[in-house]
């Protein structure tokens, strides 16, 4: 059943559909490498409709073609005000590549799943088009891309240090983070009559000018080693991101410069977490929730597909693991949205035209963190740390799983509903009394409401590796705590006689991972009844921890060395634990160990003793076997 709504519900993306609304000029144009989306979950439809909500005329070109005469980047004419620019709901590097820099096949944001409508480094390459088409027209970047590349980073496709997208882009500003608040106010004030390159005082926003020009600010500054100094020393590039990590995550910030060349990039500090009232005002604009009707013939968009019925309840994270972008990005407050709010898009779930019962994901970056937050604000207000649940749970975060359990339980109940799944990772810590010394009951009521009604029979968490230094340079808890864990995970299957499948993530050929600790997680792993499935390389990607330790070599904080697998030869041996019991994996096994001086793990690893015998993968291969 189609949705057959006016073409007019979607914001423009025509020269046609913009003569439709009796436009004459563009305000905004947003160029976007990926394919519209108008859902709260695709950026570019979060940006336009803020737009619009602010009276501005805006329309997107989504996934222009960059190799022919650049039609699709004139066919709107030049906006009165500015092009903003993403390159899509991810990184385009990350989305064109493996951890193995093997070229991927598919991309999820375009009809049909096909590879190849955006271009390598596509924020920059759209950015260095449109300043050549219209140099007077004001370039804004946006996105995941541009803001988690704002400062001196390393590029793991090119293998080289890179400058801020500034840089290399030739955009005027950039916004990190989540936009919405930046945005409104450079709304605000083009509406004034203001201009963009003027706007050098608005948080979360990043821009360039000569040293000599450089503004005073309210903020203190913080200044990092230049790009110049981390090409030549790779341990001033570790230093800085110290800085930049802590900056992004403080509730008052400082601000950040660098130099670059002749010129200076600025980053000023990020806003204020989103109160509740802001974050609604975000989710709950008039989005058609679909796919723009150009795209019917081409085929379904695997992204939408994947999250069409699913209900985000919050934004950011607090764990700061390693390997992880969500904080740099979001921060590591959680903004979280009102019960009404989220209740409000159940209902508008349920009421698509192709909804069967099931919402797929009430969750967030991380499922249960929602209504999380320091119980003394003043506290939280001088905290430095990028993590508050590593190394320990902070003392003053307050736990509590009630709001989660309270609401899953009032979703259960719309009529419409038949199942609502939580779909996103949920930290086992947090749930764990052994780890978790703020824990109250909660966590208890929370567990069991999940396994008996929002797991469709695989509950996957991610403990990520099994060895305690491997798993302190992740900020991740010892695997002490998954045991338990898994302890009560089997406790609840038991008792409630439900047939729940515990899945664990783990990655290999992280910083700090040496090929016997991966040995020892095949071993452990499979002691605990496991053969992985979801298993995966590290790929660093930039401003995270474990991407500074890879390329440095050191940790940014401690400057202390830290081994780590770069050749294709010693990530591919780390990788081949995950698979011991492949026939042809077991004589490499036998021999590397036996080398090391370690038979007794291979031995252990190896003996038929101790065989998973009622893994999922098992279960499924008997049942066709029966058929």
């Amino acid at each position: 059943m189609e949705d057959m709504r006016p073409i007019t519900d979607w914001l423009p993306i025509t020269k046609k559909e913009v003569e439709k609304r009796g436009w004459e000029e563009l305000d905004v144009i947003l160029v976007s490498g990926d394919a519209y989306v108008d859902h709260p979950a695709f950026g570019s439809a979060v940006v336009g409709r803020i737009i619009e909500e602010e009276g501005f005329r805006v329309a997107i070109v989504p996934q222009p073609n960059w190799k022919d005469d650049l039609r699709d980047f004139k066919k709107l004419g030049a906006p009165k005000y500015f092009f903003g620019v993403t390159s899509g709901c991810m990184d385009s590097m990350v989305n064109h590549y493996t951890a193995n820099k093997r070229l991927r096949s598919d991309d999820a944001y375009t009809p049909g799943g096909v590879a190849g409508f955006r271009p390598d480094y596509a924020a920059s390459v759209y950015s260095k088009i449109l300043k050549e088409l219209f140099p007077d027209v004001p370039v804004l970047l946006g996105g995941i891309e541009a803001s988690l590349r704002r400062v001196t980073h390393y590029d793991y496709w090119s293998d080289q240090l890179m400058p801020t997208i500034l840089e290399s882009s030739g955009a005027d500003m950039l916004v990190y983070g989540m936009g919405e608040q930046p945005l409104r106010e450079i709304l605000r004030r083009l509406k004034q009559g203001e201009g963009i390159r003027q706007m050098v005082d608005i948080p979360q926003t990043s821009f360039m000018v000569e040293r000599s020009e450089l503004p005073s600010g309210k903020w203190k500054d913080i200044q990092l080693s230049s790009h110049e100094d981390c090409l030549r020393d790779a341990l001033k590039y570790a230093a800085n991101f110290k800085h930049v990590e802590q900056e992004s995550n403080k509730t008052h910030a400082d601000r950040i410069v660098q130099q670059v060349g002749s010129r200076v990039a600025v980053i000023n500090p990020p806003y204020p977490t989103m109160t509740e009232a802001e974050i609604d005002r975000s989710f709950d604009l008039p989005y058609t929730r679909l796919p723009h009707p150009k795209y019917r013939k081409r085929g379904d968009i695997p992204a939408f597909e994947m999250i069409k019925f699913s209900v985000n309840m919050h934004r950011g994270c607090f764990g700061g693991c390693s390997f992880c972008t969500i904080s740099a990005h979001q921060g590591k407050f959680i903004a979280s949205r009102s019960e009404a709010s989220i209740l409000k898009e159940v209902d508008e779930v349920t009421q698509m035209p192709d909804f069967k019962g099931y919402i797929s994901d009430l969750g967030g970056p991380s499922a249960n963190m929602y209504k999380m937050k320091g119980k003394v604000q003043e506290i939280c207000d001088r905290c430095v740390a990028p993590s508050c649940i590593h190394p320990v749970i902070c003392s003053n975060l307050d736990t509590s799983h009630t709001a989660m359990t309270n609401l899953y339980r009032k979703v259960d109940e719309h009529p419409a509903v038949k199942k609502a799944f939580v779909g996103s990772g949920i930290r086992y810590d947090l749930l764990t009394k052994g780890y978790n010394k703020n824990a109250d009951d909660s966590v208890d009521e929370y567990m069991e409401q999940v396994l008996k009604r929002h797991v469709s029979g695989r509950l996957k968490v991610a403990p990520e590796h099994t060895s305690d230094d491997t798993l302190r340079v992740m900020r991740k808890p010892s695997f002490k705590h998954f045991k338990e864990f898994k302890k009560k995970f089997d406790e609840i299957n038991s008792r409630f006689n439900l047939k729940q499948q515990l899945i664990p993530y783990f990655i290999s050929s992280h910083p700090g991972c040496k090929e016997e600790d991966m040995a020892n997680l095949a071993a452990e792993t499979k002691d605990l009844g496991f053969r992985l499935e979801q298993v995966q390389g590290f790929t660093p990607t930039p401003m995270t921890v474990a991407t500074v330790i890879y390329y440095s070599g050191v940790h940014p904080y401690t400057l202390k060395p830290y081994y780590t697998a770069k050749s294709k030869k010693e990530k591919e041996s780390q990788h081949r634990f995950f698979f011991w019991y492949k026939r042809e994996n077991q004589q490499w096994i036998r021999d590397i160990l036996t080398k090391r001086g370690r038979a007794e793990l291979a031995a252990k690893l190896l003996s038929r003793q101790g065989t998973p015998q009622n893994t999922w993968l098992n279960e499924k291969r008997n049942q066709r076997k029966k058929r």
